[in-house]
This record gives structure tokens, sequence and C-alpha cells, in this order.
């Protein structure tokens, strides 16, 4: 599964229709469309600051998150970003395979 950090804050409409569902209605709404592209949502947190919405969301592919976001980014109603997770051992299996790259000037 591919792992992803979800980061959104809602526009003045989104606002508007947190305040009428309720958290837990949005929360649900997040479940289903994920679950229905074969994801799940391991945390959803709402916060202040720059971003209203954090979760962290598990989908069979990288297709799957793009075709969410896309979704969501047209409903008008949050700004988000999403960014890729790697675990430990995604991110040494990087790190044994050899990559031929000369710097700029090198």
């Amino acid at each position: 599964m591919a792992k992803f950090l979800i980061q959104a804050s809602y526009t003045p409409e989104g606002t508007k229709g947190l305040l009428q569902e309720g958290a837990s209605g949005r929360r649900a709404a997040v479940d289903r469309v994920v679950g229905d592209l074969g994801g799940t949502v391991e945390a959803m947190y709402y916060a202040f600051g720059e971003d209203d919405l954090v979760c962290i969301l598990d989908f069979p592919d990288p297709v799957s998150m793009a075709a969410v976001s896309l979704t969501v980014k047209a409903s008008g109603a949050l700004r988000t970003r999403a960014t890729p997770l790697l675990t430990v051992e995604e991110i040494d299996e990087a790190a044994r395979r050899q990559v031929a790259f000369r710097a700029p000037g090198a």
C-alpha cells in the first residue's frame, strides 16, 4: 500500500459544510471515498493554524491517491497537499540502489 500525509485547509464554503455536517460526518465521507478506491484512513485529525485537517491515508497505488486529490480539489471546498510517506525499509532500499548522476558543473 502507498501511504500519504494529507494536509488540508477548508475554504469558506468548505467550512460552512463542516459546520453543518460536523466532524464525524466529514470523517464518514473521507472513509467512504478512500474505501471506495481500496484504501484506508489510518488517522484523521483537526488542527489549528495553517492546516485545518491532517490525515494519513493508505491507498493501493499512487493513481488512486491522485484520483481522490483531483476530485477533492475540483470541489473547491478544500486546499490540499499530499506527501508520499516512505518506510525506513523503503529508504534503506533506495539508499542501496545505484544512481548515475552528475551534479551540474561537475
